[in-house]
This record gives structure tokens, sequence and C-alpha cells, in this order.
């Protein structure tokens, strides 16, 4: 359970094709003062009943905050549980307070500032880095005690994301690229320790790059529809439950060549060509 010296790890074992190596709560801070929940699970009693398991094995600690990183389900699901349990303030984007005010009331959600640092016990502090691109309003959390890097969806630790806004996302990744990181504690896979911790980020960049030129390729091939491109980019025994995924990540590479002028499309039925010119 224990990753580095102020983080803890609430392993669960999902099934969802969509989180290969399942999912993971983290506690940060220091057991004997004061500790920092990321993120709730799913609205699953069994993903709870673990994560409290994980929190009475820690000792029960004062709670400083349940810092969320987005808004999807299986990250803040489990709010209103955990929330009933630990009381305390809950921390995420400015864009997610409504919605959170509605789970636990408007006195308990306090927004946070990009670059804002929360503090915990153990002299810990975290900092929330402002990370749109996988969905609009994510934040990851940098542990710069123990250069840890909480990347929620930005970055997992067994496979590549689905993207929103793909150019949003590029930039976010050089952002996260700029810190000192050893280990990477994401939302669905296993943690990725030092060295491969110190490297992964680099490698995302690396990889959507590359996907990128595929897009290209195979629109310079005249193949402009996003079925048909997943067929000619992706492995063919890929699974069927990532093809969806798959799809999207291809669109949203499309979208962002189209918003960089480099791609044009016909909108009735959607294809896609190499802009002219």
């Amino acid at each position: 359970m224990q990753v580095t010296p102020h983080v803890y790890s609430v392993h669960i074992a999902d099934t969802a094709a969509a989180h290969p190596g399942g999912s993971n709560i983290f506690f940060v801070g220091d057991p004997s003062e004061g500790m920092v929940i990321v993120d709730t699970g799913e609205h699953d009693r069994e993903w709870t009943k673990q994560i409290l398991e994980g929190y009475e094995i820690l000792g029960r600690p004062r709670i400083d905050a349940i810092a969320i990183t987005h808004n999807h389900s299986d990250h803040v699901g489990g709010l209103d549980r955990i929330f009933e349990v630990v009381q305390a303030p809950v921390r995420c984007h400015p864009k997610l307070v409504k919605r959170l005010d509605a789970v636990v009331g408007e006195e308990n959600v306090v927004k946070l500032r990009a670059g804002e640092r929360i503090r915990t016990g153990g002299g810990v502090f975290l900092n929330a880095i402002f990370t749109p691109g996988h969905e609009e309003a994510h934040v990851c959390y940098y542990l710069a005690r123990d250069r840890v890097m909480l990347t929620g969806d930005t970055v997992l630790g067994a496979s590549s994301t689905t993207v929103q806004d793909l150019a949003d996302y590029m930039e976010s990744l050089e952002k996260l690229s700029r810190y000192r990181v050893e280990v990477i504690c994401p939302g669905h896979g296993p943690v990725v320790p030092k060295p491969r911790g110190s490297r992964l980020i680099s490698w995302y960049i690396r990889h959507r790059n590359e996907r990128e030129q595929q897009v290209l390729e195979a629109l310079q091939k005249g193949i402009g529809d996003v079925g048909a491109m997943v067929k000619y980019i992706y492995p063919k025994n890929l699974n069927k439950g990532l093809r969806n995924a798959a799809a999207r990540n291809v669109s949203a590479h499309l979208a962002k060549l189209v918003k960089e002028n480099r791609v044009e499309v016909d909108v009735r039925p959607a294809v896609y060509k190499i802009k002219s010119g």
C-alpha cells in the first residue's frame, strides 16, 4: 500500500476495459499528522468499502482535504460516502464547484487556484496543476517532497488515455514535463516507479506525436473516415472494448489538425483530407 514515504495507495481491481490494471485512490501526507485523499472512486459500495478499509489501516488519520482530479464518475462517484466519514473540505477545479456543491453542500467545497499548494501532515504540500485535455476541468497534483506526480487520467499506468481536446492535452503534458518527477501515481493502472516514472511523461508526448503522424499518413493514402483510420492505425487484434476509445483518440487528433488549419472535413458524412495550399 505504501508507494513513497508520503504516498499510500488503495488499489481497486475493477474490470472496466478502459481501465487496464484497475483503479487507484491515494492518501498523501503523514498518517500520524494529517493526510489528503486524492479522488473517491465510483459510486459503488465495494469501492467505498476498500477505500475506507485503507483509511482504517492507516489509523483513521485526520483528513485535511479531499482533492479531486476531475469530474468523471469513477473519480467523484464515491464522494458523498467518503465525505460522510472523513468530514474534510473538498478541493477541486473552479468549474466543478457547482456540481460538487450539490453532493456535499456548498460550505464544504473550496475551489482551487492554479498552482495553489495544499498543505497536510509531515510538512507535505501538494501543488495543484491545471491540466485540461482528458477533460476540461482536470487537475494533477505534484508532491515535490517525494518527486511524485499524481496524474488522474492525464497519464495512466498501463495504457494511453482518451482525450477531449488534444491541443490542450499536449500543452498539459509539456507543463508536467517541466517538473522533477520520479514516480507516477495514475488514476488507473499500476503505479510507475523510477526510473520508468521519470520517463513516462516524455514517452506520452512522443506517443501522441507518433499517432498524429499515423493519422496524417492515413490521410495521405486517402483514408478519410474515422472507422477506416482506426483499422489502418491500430492492431487487428485490438480489444473490442477499446475500439470506441481508439475512435475517440483518432477523432481528437483530427479535431486538432482541423483547428490548426492543416486538415479539412466534409461534414456530411465526416470525411477528412489534407488541406491543400
